[in-house]
């Protein structure tokens, strides 16, 4: 996830609590009193942006903007909450399903757009979100409720929900991606990230040592979720079961990065909601917090190996406050013993956080040995002539092209990491 301006060179997406992760929050039994059914809130910043002309054409030409009408109609429907919430996931569950088949070319098209496209599902969740943020229903429905209604939406429409894997003699791999973000910039812009995500969930990879099963999630580009532990409570009961993981993001242009080291800090460029956050990473437990973790990818592997035209870096670079010290330093090779983080190799926006966090959790599960790390993919960049937000298409030739050439890329790399891990591969001084 690249920072638009410095981060085409500095970049960043990281642990909230495993106790927090792990116990969860029980709703009541019912609904507690409310004076008022009606929908009061205003729509999020995200959902303000629904009304602009990319986004609508987006959603008209994947056949994505039939979808909001459907899930309202079902709302309306519903005579009490149970009805409410099994609709909710119905519908979130089957915009993930529609997304997945739509980029591996099952059913219908929907429209003119490609099929590779990841915009469709974001501009559709949040078309279904605020749909439920107006809708008014027929029963008594607290805040708290309504709460846990949009986060059933937002967990069965990021593929949480569905991740299955089969038995033991198949390999077992998580993959990540994000939302297309920087959107105030530019309402066109896709993630790359989010569109490997779409094109590789529930696929089966062939390698030296067998079969593997890929299963895909996609991830809100928003400060809050993070904090409030969206990273763990997804990923926390997989991790022990898994031959491989590995986060992915949007990084700099024309290259792929292999991200060494995670920093523990934040550094508050605007996320989606247009919400800055800047200090140590938010995490449980925070006396035992480390200032950095480290990939268990086999990454100088990844660099050498031939996966696609666009060269991968085993990135080493950190921004830290040495011990000590007072004020920031860049180092090429990594943290100095005793430093504090400012920045990880993949920056101190979100994409560093969540490789921060996967890879705490990782470590605080006890599976040091687990291959994991963070992905950075080029800048997924539009056409030659096609570059002004306002006037430009919503896709061209060359946007299309660049974008399978880099989810292209990022399934080599999934499967020849997996593959190393296969072999019981590890990185050492020597190789």
């Amino acid at each position: 996830m690249t920072h638009p301006f410095s981060a085409i060179t500095r970049l960043g997406l990281g642990g909230v609590a495993l106790a927090l992760v792990l116990a969860g929050a029980a709703l009541p039994a019912t609904a507690a009193p409310a004076d008022a059914v009606r929908a009061t809130e205003q729509p999020t910043v995200e959902e303000q942006r629904l009304d602009r002309a990319a986004p609508q054409e987006i959603l008209r030409r994947s056949g994505f903007d039939a979808l909001a009408p459907s899930f309202a109609r079902a709302l309306e429907g519903s005579r009490d909450y149970a009805r409410a919430e099994r609709e909710v996931t119905r519908h979130a569950s089957a915009l993930w399903r529609r997304a997945v088949d739509r980029a591996q070319g099952r059913g219908p098209a929907g429209g003119d757009l490609s099929r590779g496209d990841d915009r469709p599902l974001y501009w559709a969740r949040l078309a279904l979100s605020s749909e439920l943020r107006t809708w008014t229903p027929r029963f008594a429905l607290d805040e708290r409720r309504r709460a846990a209604l949009h986060t059933a939406l937002e967990t069965a429409s990021r593929g949480q929900g569905d991740i299955r894997y089969p038995g033991p003699r198949v390999k077992r791999v998580l993959v990540t991606g994000f939302d297309p973000f920087t959107l105030d910039r530019d309402a066109r812009i896709g993630n790359p990230s989010g569109a490997s995500a779409l094109a590789l969930d529930g696929t089966l990879v062939r390698t030296a040592e067998g079969p593997a099963r890929i299963e895909t999630v996609v991830f809100p580009v928003r400060w809050t979720d993070f904090a409030e532990g969206a990273v763990e409570r997804a990923l926390a009961r997989h991790l022990p079961h898994l031959d491989l993981f590995t986060t992915v993001s949007q990084g700099r242009p024309g290259r792929f990065d292999v991200e060494r080291t995670n920093g523990a800090w934040r550094g508050g460029f605007p996320d989606n909601e247009n919400l800055s956050r800047t200090g140590t990473v938010p995490v449980t437990d925070p006396a035992s917090q480390p200032q950095w973790t480290s990939t268990t990818l086999p990454y100088r592997l990844l660099t050498e190996a031939d996966t696609g035209r666009f060269p991968v870096y085993d990135n080493t670079e950190v921004t830290e406050i040495p011990a000590g010290a007072t004020q920031p330093v860049t180092r090429p090779d990594g943290p100095t013993p005793g430093s504090t983080a400012r920045a990880g190799g993949g920056g101190d926006y979100l994409s560093n956080e969540i490789a921060y966090r996967a890879t705490l959790l990782r470590d605080r599960l006890g599976l040091p040995k687990l291959p994991g790390g963070h992905l950075h993919t080029p800048v997924l960049q539009f056409g030659t002539g096609n570059t002004d937000p306002t006037a430009g298409t919503v896709t061209d030739p060359e946007f299309e092209r660049n974008r399978a050439d880099i989810v292209h890329q990022v399934r080599a790399l999934v499967v020849t990491a997996v593959g190393a891990a296969s072999d019981g591969w590890e990185e050492g001084p020597g190789r």
